[in-house]
This record gives C-alpha cells, sequence and structure tokens, in this order.
C-alpha cells in the first residue's frame, strides 16, 4: 500500500502512521533499526528503496528516504508512505524536499526515528567528505557510503581514508568479502610458507582493488604492487612465496580461477557483488570495522605500475620457465649419469 501526502509535515506524517498501525496492527514492534538513505530526487530513489527492502527481509526496519529535489523550487515536503507488499519487510518513508528544506534534511528525519533502535545512514552516491560531521551522519552508530558511485572513485576512497571515523564503512570494502575469504582458504592449504611478494590487478578506477591490494600489504606486511588492466572491477591476485605462485583470475566479472603449486586448478564462484547483497551484509554489524581501518591506513604502502595483464602474465610465465628449467637440468644431470656408468662398464 502506498499513500502519499503531497505538501505535508513531519507531524502529519506521523499521525497518518500512528493511523496505519491502529488498522493493521503494531508494524513497528519488529523493526530492529531505522536505516536513513539520503540520495538525490530520481531514478537512483527507487533503486535504493528496492535494495532497501530485499535488506529489510533479513534486518526488518524503518526505511527513511531523504530525497533531495531542486533547490531552486519554493520550501516544500512531499511525503509517501509504503507499507505491506510495496516495502518489503519494512515501512518506507519517502521525504522529498525541495527549496531551502533541501539542506535540512536531518530536521526532516529526527521526528521520525524509532525510538530506542540503532540508526545507520547511507548515501548510495555522493555523500559527504566526513561522513560523521554530517547532520544525519551524527544521528547514525554506522555510516555506508560507496565510493565506486562517486565522479572520481579513487579520490573519493582517500578521501575516507582522511576523514575515517569509527562505524564509517564503504560498499567497495563490502565488495572484496568473497575475494578475501578465498585467498585467505587458498593459504591454509600447505605448503604453509611466507609470502614474499602479491600483485593485484584490476580496473584502474576500482576503489575495491586498492583496498584488496592495501588489505593484503596491512594483513601480511609485505610489497604489494597494484596494476592497471582491462577488465570490470578486480581482475588478478598474486601471492609469490618459495614454492611458487599463488593466482586468483576472474577475467568475466563471474567465475575465477584458483590456481597455486601443487594443488589441480579450481573454478570458484566470485560473482560482481550486487548492493542489495552488500546492504544486508552491512547491516549484520553495528561496531567499528577494524579490518576495514587498517586497510585505509594500508593504501599507502601499496606501489602503482601499469600493463597488468601483460606483467601477471609475465609473473606467471617465469614461474613456469622456472620449473621447466629446474625439470630440464634434472633431466640432462640423469642422462650425463648414465654415461658416465656406460663409459665405465
Amino acid at each position: 500500500m502506498i499513500i502519499d501526502l503531497p505538501s505535508t509535515t513531519t507531524s502529519q506524517v506521523n499521525t497518518k502512521l500512528v493511523e496505519l498501525r491502529e488498522q493493521g496492527g503494531a508494524v513497528t514492534l519488529g523493526r530492529v533499526l531505522t536505516l536513513v538513505i539520503v540520495t538525490d530526487d530520481g531514478a537512483e530513489t527507487e533503486e535504493s528503496v528496492d535494495a532497501a527492502n530485499e535488506a529489510s527481509r533479513e534486518h526488518p526496519c524503518r526505511v527513511i528516504v531523504v530525497a533531495r529535489g531542486t533547490k531552486k523550487a519554493a520550501a516544500r515536503l512531499d511525503a509517501q508512505i509504503r507499507v505491506g507488499g510495496d516495502a518489503g519487510a519494512s515501512e518506507v518513508i519517502v521525504l522529498r524536499l525541495y527549496g531551502p528544506l533541501a539542506a535540512e534534511g536531518a530536521a526532516c528525519v529526527v521526528p521520525l526515528l524509532l525510538p530506542d533502535t540503532p540508526v545507520v545512514a547511507w548515501w548510495p552516491s555522493s555523500a559527504p567528505a566526513i561522513p560523521a560531521q554530517d547532520p544525519i551522519g551524527a544521528l547514525a552508530q554506522r555510516r555506508i557510503t560507496d565510493s565506486a558511485a562517486e565522479r572520481n572513485p579513487i579520490r573519493a576512497l582517500l578521501t575516507r581514508r582522511d576523514n575515517y571515523t569509527d562505524g564509517d564503512t564503504d560498499l567497495a570494502w563490502t565488495r572484496l568479502t568473497s575475494w578475501r575469504s578465498m585467498l585467505a582458504a587458498a593459504l591454509d592449504l600447505p605448503p604453509h610458507e611466507k609470502i614474499s611478494r602479491a600483485t593485484v590487478t584490476g580496473e584502474g578506477d576500482s576503489p575495491s582493488t586498492d583496498l584488496l591490494a592495501a588489505w593484503l600489504a596491512g594483513s601480511l606486511n609485505v610489497p604489494v604492487r597494484r596494476l592497471k588492466g582491462s577488465g570490470q572491477g578486480i581482475i588478478t591476485v598474486q601471492l609469490a612465496r618459495r614454492s611458487g605462485v599463488i593466482e586468483l583470475h576472474r577475467p568475466d566479472g563471474k567465475v575465477g580461477m584458483l590456481t597455486q603449486p601443487g594443488q589441480p586448478a579450481r573454478r570458484v564462484a566470485l560473482q560482481r557483488r550486487s548492493v542489495r547483497d552488500c546492504l544486508i551484509e552491512e547491516l549484520r554489524r553495528l561496531d567499528a570495522d577494524d579490518v576495514y581501518a587498517i586497510a585505509l591506513r594500508s593504501l599507502s604502502k601499496i606501489s602503482r605500475g601499469r600493463g597488468g595483464s601483460s606483467s601477471a602474465s609475465k609473473t606467471s610465465a617465469s614461474s613456469k620457465t622456472s620449473a621447466s628449467s629446474k625439470t630440464s637440468a634434472a633431466r640432462k644431470t640423469s642422462t650425463a649419469s648414465k654415461k658416465a656408468k656406460a663409459a665405465k662398464k
């Protein structure tokens, strides 16, 4: 059910919510948090609401959407309440703010927050430079941004690093969960040798690639090189150790190939994660993400280069050539030994 309240006030919106609760039952009793979405009015608004509705099936919540309209219009608040099948397992309140009200989102949100529940703020695209100091961000225990949706993703990621506050997180980091778990599982297999260096290849403006390289640099304390490659997002990760190179390669953004010395090559699922899946994961925790904070601080440790695909191929080829040379040398030694024994006879 969708109820439109044009040219309204937050008091009238609250009154309508109480009416709906009396008519349809206590719809707020099972809500575990309030999710505040801050975006510009347009197609992006509906995409964000759809993602929040899907996330609400695992995390029942009240969703408040602050959709900022044109600032040149007269001050006006148009509200929309969605409950039932149009709101997933949540109740959605869309606030479209125009004119001077577009800059007063926090004042409109406060009267609608659920009492005694955590608040999570999410900026699906452009986020403030310091989310914790934003009026809406100051209300929230967790603040979710998305560097990949910014105009300059790498610059946005560096801004997140410089202004990090406990409770901040980024969907560019959440997209790495599958990669980090695959690499950690690969290192659990023998031989348990120390990693000497790492190479991460990915799209030039992929903040997730930078964060993965920084995570490896901070966790393994080894030199990490970040290379540009042709493809979407992260393409290849190589971890070098004495016995050879562990390589996780995803050329198509769907399926990866994990190769490591002494083990058969394995195909692994590395589908690019949707915003919905990332949002569901982030809503599972409300405390500070210490590992993400370490990765941000480690961004300065990675070195950069170009020609990632060719460099990765060269590294893999050189490892194979080295192994081939050792095998050839062993064969020559064996042949020479046989000839020597034959000569003595």
